[in-house]
């Protein structure tokens, strides 16, 4: 065997035990990291974050939307009024119109109200879909 070989130190176990300059060997480190939770991805985690408000923003929208859609048909179909859910949709549907309940009248109240909540309804989806584009894009998420 030449010198060389003599000086390096065997590579076994052994040596792996020997503390390190803290006081601490490779195995007790690789012991404790193991124990550590691991690390967060914070930038997963606000990317999640943001297609989840993007996505609750999208759905408000389409809820609208369909509330206000569902009044037209209610209205076109003459509903029986006193039926809960034409209730409920006839009672909610005027508060979100944003102004458009009344915007274009006609003689015939169905026409009036087809146009007007249809309207309505567009504008719910319009809004909606550029509201979570905008979120998404302040969030740094891919559109």
């Amino acid at each position: 065997m030449s010198d060389h070989a003599k000086d390096e130190p065997p590579n076994n176990d052994e040596t792996r035990a020997i503390p390190r300059a803290g006081g601490v060997s490779d195995s007790e480190q690789g012991r404790s990291r193991a124990r550590r939770s691991p690390a967060v991805d914070w930038r997963a985690v606000k990317d999640q974050f943001v297609g989840v408000l993007a996505g609750a923003v999208r759905w408000v929208g389409l809820i609208f939307a369909v509330l206000l859609v569902l009044h037209v048909v209610f209205t076109l179909a003459d509903a029986n009024p006193d039926n809960s859910i034409v209730d409920f949709v006839t009672n909610t549907a005027p508060s979100l119109t944003l102004g458009f309940e009344n915007m274009f009248t006609f003689d015939e109240r169905n026409t009036e109200v087809l146009v007007n909540f249809g309207i309505a309804a567009l504008l719910w989806l319009v809004i909606s879909s550029v509201g979570a584009s905008i979120i998404r894009r302040l969030g740094g998420a891919q559109v």
